[in-house]
């Protein structure tokens, strides 16, 4: 792609993602300086992409979006060579044919562009017609030959997942198929991975064979299609490589002499392709996706002294293998006042003159004729090397193309200078990378022992204070375990089947979780990502590891980095989407077929937590002995519901736990009698007729929600509003907490059936006989001291801003203002990044996982919110709530809100965060100013919150 096209594109790219109209883009996409080749580049690019993602919107918007999109691209399309038109992807393909051919007033009215669109994330929907394959889509176009699919529809879809020597052979193990064209068996299957050279060398055709492998169908993204033998296994014999190489050595060499210059050895790097048969259709495409592991640093192999086959990952992961020699190699590095020396050594004639580069940057170096070679040697400044990235190292012989400076066997080098270091390491082929950074630490050792990881490694950091070993998820939680540290080693122990989380255990979350080093309590830039000892890397265990039915893999991506993968063991079939198609197309309508049985199902925030309502409501039943079956969903093995045991309550009640998204939550949907939830149920959910749904919402609405919000306004209705609609009217019985919340949720869910103002049942336990005990057993696990004040604070979420991790609330000065008397909890919103609370000696506890907010409510001596549902539960209490919104005038734009916060609040309303300390520090004089208003929103949104909420929700749901 020349400099013009990539420009050009990125300009699109900028207007699209700036959301500047479709005109403005197919302005800039017709602008004139393009060579015809360059033209008709620029036009498939941004058909495909941006002006073809901007046609696929405006077709989901009504008719009006419709005709602007038509109009503007009609003449576009007009001026677009055939031949680009032609062989773009077969969606693409026919609208660019219906938005020439069609009418634009009735393309318009229509909805083919909208079924386009929607088509576009089916491939399975294809047909074969003699020996050629067509796209079945839910338009009619006039020309069949339109729906034929071309190269452009079959991109083969592969993933490796071993690459090894065996026996001086390259093999190569992964699937590789075509999307939406099953793969059932042997027959009528074939597959052949090519490797192709530079120029004119021939291709290598590498023996492949299909094998069964089932996982490339779990993996799949397509229900309906089966892949189960799409997996291969490829050999490479160097020598295939080899005498190529030689060939075009020799070619090269001639040329060379002849220009009177001496012959040099270079690298020749061939590309992995696979060629794939597949009932009549064939499709080739490049080799890519490695697995995540050992599969992303493919060992080389040394053909002759200095020569190597090495396989190796482009950028965009593609398989690329390389006959790659070593014409400069590194022999020392030393440290020498204010410079770092570096010596190596060029094999071959003798050299007396060059240059150095580093990165981008060229150097003086010194070249010396010895036996065999030349010795090489430079010097870099400690002050420019310890704050660079990353840079490789380069030799550039007087005459001679650059040579890469490859480690060849020697030792890597660690340069301490203060809390610094500089690092002369090795890259994945070999290559030396010089950089400096903060001291890292470097895991030398990960063993498992039973349920147990153990790490050990090497932190030469000056500092000897206490570090914690941090596990961050990529969703933002972290997760913190104390290092050992004696002298520069360092170990660390845990289980992540059992992490600690204020006095129970949890397993690590499904996902990966990536490990760095930082003193207690401090986040950001304190934070040292770890790295996995390039010598153990060839021994490191990164087999799977199964403990209570979860699976963990300690594995080192990207050639270093350290990470812990956590999944739940699950079968095949409720993994993969043709699985999950059948099991909500198939297995659950023939289970909803069948007798209910008398169990309750209970869903807390999708089965992520033990809390709310359904909690409250469960507790109560089991504190009466109601016998039947309690079902909770559990996901993510996030929590183990209690027994009457656990509860204090003798033997008699084991609740059952479903696994979110598995067989037995289908069957569990489809049969209990009753559902208790605290929010929207699965898609695929329909409430029987003689089921009873009980939605119990999780508070009582300050921002807008359901059909108020204003996605939910649009026209056409977004297809999140069809499904609420639908949910909407399975539900029996919706909670409210007061007549005010009856007629916002009524209005916001378009909810015609039953509402129970009785409270809200989690509320209970804050005006509880036995509160007092319960809150000293709360501060014992959430780690408060006696006698100190727990300011809670509770920010919602912000849907303009949900990656910031950021405490709005300054709690250094809150600290210095308040004292050591007070303690500061704060509650990140579940749907907003995880806030990084710096623990300010103890001042401030981190709650964001605390199962259940209530129990935060119930030791809570002040509540600091914004726009959060909790206000309204909180003031059963009685105590304090202080309003703090900086960003009142945008949330009120953005989101919307149900209340004027000047006029009904039930606490002061403050904007910045010296104001609020302030208040809190005086909390007593001004909440008394306002209790006139506090007992007045009591009366309006919480009337019945008295500890009697549970009891009147259960008598009337379960007592006939």
């Amino acid at each position: 792609m020349s400099d013009a096209v990539a420009d050009r594109l990125r300009a699109v790219q900028d207007l699209y993602d700036r959301g500047e109209p479709i005109e403005a883009l197919v302005a800039l996409v017709r602008e004139e300086g393009l060579t015809r080749a360059e033209r008709a580049q620029v036009d498939r690019e941004a058909i495909t992409g941006p002006l073809g993602l901007r046609l696929d919107a405006a077709a989901k918007r009504g008719a009006g979006r419709r005709r602007q999109a038509i109009d503007a691209l009609r003449p576009y399309l007009a001026e677009v060579d055939p031949k680009v038109k032609r062989d773009l992807p077969v969606g693409r393909r026919v609208a660019c044919h219906l938005v020439e051919t069609r009418d634009p007033g009735e393309l318009a009215e229509s909805d083919a562009l909208a079924k386009l669109a929607a088509a576009a994330a089916e491939p399975s929907r294809r047909v074969r017609k003699g020996l050629r394959w067509y796209a079945d889509l839910p338009v009619e176009v006039d020309q069949q030959s339109l729906l034929r699919l071309r190269a452009a529809d079959l991109v083969p879809v592969t993933q490796i997942d071993d690459i090894r020597w065996e026996g001086g052979r390259l093999r190569i193990s992964g699937y590789a198929y075509l999307a939406g064209l099953s793969v059932r068996s042997r027959r009528f299957n074939r597959a052949t991975v090519v490797l192709r050279g530079p120029g004119w060398l021939p291709p290598v055709t590498l023996k492949t064979r299909r094998t069964h492998r089932p996982e490339a169908t779990y993996a799949a993204k397509e229900p309906g299609c089966n892949y189960d033998w799409s997996g291969f296994t490829a050999e490479l014999s160097p020598f295939s490589l080899r005498w190529r190489a030689g060939l075009r050595a020799m070619v090269r060499g001639t040329k060379r002499l002849l220009r009177r210059r001496h012959v040099v050895q270079d690298t020749t790097t061939w590309r992995a392709e696979i060629v794939i048969w597949s009932r009549a259709a064939r499709s080739a495409g490049l080799l890519r996706g490695p697995a995540i592991g050992r599969t992303e640093r493919p060992a080389g192999l040394r053909v002759r002294p200095r020569w190597w086959v090495r396989p190796v990952w482009t950028s965009d992961k593609a398989l690329q293998v390389v006959l790659q020699p070593t014409r400069a190699e590194l022999t020392e590095v030393r440290l020498g006042g204010e410079m770092v020396h570096l010596t190596g050594f060029l094999p071959g004639r003798p050299i007396a003159k060059g240059k150095a580069r580093v990165g981008g940057h060229r150097i003086s170096a010194d070249f010396t004729p010895v036996a065999d070679g030349t010795r090489f040697s430079l010097a870099l400044a400690v002050q420019t090397v310890l704050n660079a990235e990353a840079r490789r190292l380069w030799v550039e012989p007087k005459g001679d193309p650059a040579a890469t400076v490859m480690l060849e066997g020697a030792e890597e080098t660690r340069l301490l200078v203060g809390d610094r270091e500089i690092t002369v390491q090795s890259d994945r082929r070999d290559r030396v990378v010089i950089s400096g950074h903060k001291i890292r630490p470097v895991i030398t050792s990960a063993e498992w022992r039973e349920e147990t990881l153990t790490l050990t490694g090497h932190y030469p950091d000056p500092d000897p204070g206490p570090r914690d070993l941090v596990l961050r998820h990529r969703g933002g939680l972290t997760i913190r375990v104390p290092l050992l540290r004696e002298g520069d080693a360092f170990s660390v122990k845990f289980s992540p089947g059992a992490m600690p989380r204020f006095g129970t255990t949890v397993p690590l979350a499904e996902g990966n979780w990536s490990i760095s080093v930082a003193p207690p309590a401090q986040y950001g830039k304190a934070m040292v990502p770890a790295r996995f000892d390039h010598a153990g890397l060839a021994a490191l265990d990164e087999e799977p590891r199964t403990i209570g039915g979860r699976v963990y893999r300690f594995v080192a991506t990207r050639y270093d980095v350290p990470l812990l993968v956590a999944a739940e063991e699950r079968p095949g079939d409720e993994r993969s989407a043709a699985g999950v198609w059948a099991l909500s197309r198939t297995f659950y309508p023939a289970e909803r077929a069948r007798p209910l049985r008398d169990a309750t199902v209970y869903v807390s925030f999708d089965g992520r937590s033990y809390s709310d309502n359904p909690r409250a409501i469960y507790e109560e039943r089991v504190r009466r002995g109601d016998g039947g079956e309690h079902i909770w969903v559990v996901r993510d093995g996030a929590f183990v519901p209690p027994g009457s045991r656990e509860l204090g309550l003798g033997d008699g009640i084991v609740p059952t736990v479903v696994r979110e998204g598995s067989r037995e939550h289908y069957e569990a949907l489809a049969r209990a009698r009753y559902v208790v939830s605290n929010g929207f149920l699965p898609q695929w959910f329909r409430t029987r007729e003689d089921q009873v749904c009980v939605q119990t919402w999780h508070g009582t609405p300050l921002k807008h929600i359901g059909r108020d919000q204003a996605h939910m306004k649009r026209e056409p209705r977004p297809p999140v509003w069809h499904r609420q609609a639908i949910e909407v009217r399975g539900w029996d019985l919706l909670l409210s907490q007061s007549e005010w919340a009856s007629s916002v949720l009524r209005k916001a869910f378009g909810y015609e059936g039953e509402i129970l103002e009785a409270g809200y049942p989690r509320n209970d336990v804050l005006v509880s006989a036995d509160r007092d005990a319960m809150a000293a057993e709360i501060r014992r696990r959430v780690g408060v001291p006696e006698g100190k004040r727990v300011v809670l604070y509770a920010p919602t979420f912000r849907d303009h801003d949900r990656r910031n991790a950021a405490v709005k609330l300054d709690l250094a000065d809150a600290k210095r203002t308040l004292g050591d008397d007070h303690v500061v909890l704060v509650r990140g919103h579940m749907m907003q990044a995880f806030p990084h609370v710096h623990s300010h000696d103890g001042f401030a506890i981190d709650v964001t996982t605390y199962p259940d907010i209530a129990d935060l409510l119930v030791i809570a001596d002040v509540l600091v919110t914004d726009y959060s549902s909790v206000m309204f539960d909180f003031v059963a209490t009685g105590r304090p709530v202080v309003l703090f919104t900086p960003d009142l005038a945008k949330y009120r734009s953005t989101r919307g809100l149900y209340l004027d916060l000047e006029s009904q609040r039930p606490g002061p309303r403050l904007e910045t965060s010296d104001e609020v300390v302030e208040v809190l520090r005086n909390i007593d004089t001004a909440t008394a100013k306002l209790a006139d208003r506090y007992a007045s929103f009591v009366r309006t949104y919480a009337p019945h919150d008295n500890g009697k909420a549970t009891a009147r929700v259960v008598d009337h749901i379960f007592t006939s």
